[in-house]
């Protein structure tokens, strides 16, 4: 499969909309909010791409002041699970990071996702807290983070 990765669009709307209904349950992204996230944003939100079909997505929320980055969130889309797109799109949020001068990447995943979180610890995340009552459905989560870029790296 020859994957594309690039900025999320307007025109990517709609297909992210559907990856949302697909991919989650509760704490679904709306339509104003993919849309603040692509044009005003202090944000990276990524498509994975292939023969012009949406196949996932990471979003990446930076705070200007800090050098914490926030994944808040990969979907893929169903017939895309089991490719290594997850993997993936973990890289181009790490990427992202870096590129914004982030130290650490952090995130917050619901304990009953256990693809997801094997994903981030196999991929160095720790993890460091956990957040009572996080998800709409009133589920705590556990809150995991790396450090993605090292003090030698960010002074060259």
């Amino acid at each position: 499969m020859n994957l594309l990765f690039r900025k999320a669009t307007p025109h990517d709307l709609k297909s992210l909309l559907v990856l949302e209904e697909q991919c989650f349950t509760y704490d679904r992204l709306t339509a104003r909010s993919f849309r603040w996230m692509i044009s005003r944003a202090h944000a990276s939100l990524i498509v994975a791409q292939a023969g012009g079909q949406l196949m996932g997505y990471c979003l990446v929320l930076f705070r200007r002041g800090t050098s914490l980055a926030r994944l808040y969130s990969i979907a893929i889309a169903s017939h895309s699970r089991g490719l290594g797109l997850g993997k993936q799109l973990l890289d181009q949020a790490e990427e992202s990071a870096r590129a914004h001068e982030c130290a650490c990447l952090r995130l917050e995943v619901r304990p009953d996702n256990p693809v997801a979180l094997s994903l981030y610890e196999r991929n160095g995340y720790r993890r460091v807290a956990v957040v009572p009552d996080y998800y709409e459905d009133h589920v705590h989560a556990l809150r995991l983070e790396k450090r993605i870029l090292h003090l030698r790296e960010s002074r060259e």
